[in-house]
């Protein structure tokens, strides 16, 4: 074969090289932070993909006609801005509040809630867009790459998932700064406040920085949502009117979800309520430190809470408690697409049928009060536990109620001899004169 066939050989090859890698198209989980400006160039430069660059509006402090034009500038062959708040609140934030999910007594799931419907999002125009890969920001030592990736496996088994941190030779926030440099990448952060966050509708976390030693006190400045204590020193009264568990209306007005959060979030935040500085034992199996602002959320959990106490019995009310628990670490380990968290959400939903009423309450520096609660279907009876006299219980039936209830107790202390076991130590009497 002579040498200009080879040679023609060769300008094929290279051209159809071209075309693939003009035709690999990556959808990015954008949100024009620090980490994603960089990976939306580096996967242009180093892995030559056309770059779908998709930011979903759940609530965050943004604008999103900026991030747009940053994300052309910086490579990216289109850009989507979807509006998911709706969605969030409703589809995601609102089912963990019914179940009471609150990972390790203080985290509230701001992060956890918004990964799964990311990941959703992403995946429809993955397949709208015929793209061969996703790619997301999250590093190689925190929660959200599995949140992201196990969503993503879970509706596109077979789609290719690009974690850039995992692959690349960027391993700190510094080097992500210097690249930025020297590509006239603009990122809102410095190395001065290099911190991490997360910001949605539910809440804030901040992350990184000063913030990674326990033994330093977070600065209030960090604050996005919520006042620091104190400098709001008035008492605001709200109240919550709910539906089957779902907050539908805030001091008597009726409202869409993204509007019940964002007006809890002004109230409670103005108060210093939400914020919780805590130290959380991650999937991955180390220790993370972060500060998280949950203003509207902690109010509602609150007010939620109050309510189950008035409509639920008690063997529910205890049962559901132990679900709390689990489902909160499905959320927070990003099964939210797993058959369990699906066969939870029919058990919750059945405890809230008759979760309705009102729930007033007081907020004032960082506090939430309990003020009073109402519900058509509360299985409170004042005529029952009131102190003075009544006609509907016979306090005599108690006797016969505790015989039974005691009778294995009774006969095991007897054959055991359980009062020589717990015998008072003797004392010595001191003689007052």
């Amino acid at each position: 074969m002579s040498a200009f066939y080879l040679f023609k050989i060769y300008l094929l090859l290279l051209r159809k090289e071209e075309t693939m890698k003009a035709n690999k198209k990556a959808v990015l989980a954008y949100s024009g932070g620090l980490d994603t400006s960089i990976i939306l160039k580096w996967l242009n430069e180093a892995l030559h993909y056309q770059v779908i660059a998709v930011c979903v509006d759940v609530g965050q402090k943004e604008d999103f006609k900026e991030l747009e034009k940053k994300a052309l500038n910086t490579g990216a062959a289109s850009v989507m801005v979807i509006d998911a708040k709706d969605s969030f609140v409703k589809d995601y934030v609102f089912k963990g509040l019914k179940a009471g999910a609150i990972y390790e007594d203080d985290y509230l799931l701001g992060t956890a809630y918004a990964r799964p419907l990311i990941a959703k999002i992403l995946v429809n125009i993955a397949k709208a867009e015929n793209a061969s890969a996703i790619a997301h920001g999250a590093t190689g030592k925190g929660n959200d790459q599995v949140r992201f990736e196990a969503s993503i496996k879970a509706l596109y088994p077979d789609v290719d998932i690009i974690a850039p941190w995992r692959i690349w030779d960027l391993n700190s926030r510094d080097a992500l700064l210097n690249y930025a440099h020297k590509h006239n990448i603009p990122v809102p952060v410095s190395k001065e406040n290099n911190y991490s966050r997360d910001d949605n509708l539910w809440h804030i976390s901040h992350e990184g920085h000063d913030l990674e030693s326990p033994q330093n006190a977070h600065d209030p400045a960090i604050y996005w949502k919520c006042q620091p204590i104190g400098a709001y020193p008035k008492a605001e009264k709200v109240s919550i009117d709910f539906e089957q568990g779902i907050p539908v209306a805030v001091n008597g007005v009726k409202m869409s979800a993204v509007e019940i959060v964002s007006t809890l979030n002004d109230i409670a935040g103005k108060c210093g309520v939400g914020v919780v500085d805590i130290v959380e034992n991650r999937l991955v199996g180390m220790k993370s430190r972060g500060v998280y602002e949950t203003p509207g959320g902690t109010v509602l959990y609150h007010a939620h809470k109050v309510l189950e106490k008035l409509t639920l019995d008690k063997a529910t009310m205890h049962y559901k408690q132990k679900i709390a628990l689990e489902y909160a670490d499905i959320l927070y380990n990003g099964l939210w697409f797993s058959p369990l968290k699906t066969a939870l959400d029919a058990f919750v939903d059945e405890t809230q049928k008759y979760v309705c009423g009102t729930v007033n309450l007081q907020l004032q520096s960082g506090t939430t009060r309990t003020l009073s609660a109402t519900s058509p279907h509360s299985l409170y009876d004042e005529e029952l536990v009131t102190f003075n006299a009544d006609n509907v219980y016979d306090q005599g039936d108690a006797t016969g109620f505790i015989n039974l209830f005691s009778l294995s107790l009774k006969y095991y202390g007897k054959k055991h001899n359980l009062f020589e076991d717990n015998k008072m130590v003797s004392t010595t009497h001191t003689k007052v004169v």
